[in-house]
């Protein structure tokens, strides 16, 4: 799959946005919905589901990503991240370690006040942890 463009991404926003309208947040009331695209088309979306016991609770893009390989999807080239009215929700730093796992190339697609941007789970994390001791997605030589 190439490049993702704007109207791709608008489309993904929207998903992530009404996969957020079902996050269960009763304790911070921060919902947020994530929606993944993978290299053969099928997207799967997520929200996040919190728990009395904080450490329980489960973000949006990682749930969509368990989701995904219970499908057998193993292979996303972006997620889109939806928080409250469009405020700019990047990944906390357990999806993305979870997500480069997968895919460290992957496009990130956030909103800004209706400005869309993109990184890529790389960016947003330049060094990732890895059993063999280099990034995931990098090779050790």
């Amino acid at each position: 799959m190439s490049e993702i463009d704007t109207t791709l991404a608008r489309k993904l926003l929207s998903m992530a946005a009404e996969a957020r309208t079902m996050a269960y947040a009763p304790y911070s009331g921060f919902h947020v919905g994530a929606a993944l695209l993978f290299e053969n088309g099928e997207t799967v979306c997520g929200c996040n589901v919190e728990n009395a016991s904080y450490g329980l609770s489960m973000c949006a893009e990682r749930g969509a990503m368990i989701a995904a390989v219970a499908k057998g999807l193993k292979d996303p080239v972006a997620v889109a991240i939806s928080g409250e009215g469009g405020s700019f929700c990047p990944p906390c730093g357990a999806c993305r370690q979870f997500l480069a796992e997968f895919n460290p190339d992957m496009s990130v697609i956030l909103e800004d006040d209706g400005e869309i941007k993109f990184y890529t789970i790389k960016e947003l994390l330049p060094v990732s942890f890895s059993l063999e001791g280099v990034a995931c997605g990098e090779k050790k030589e």
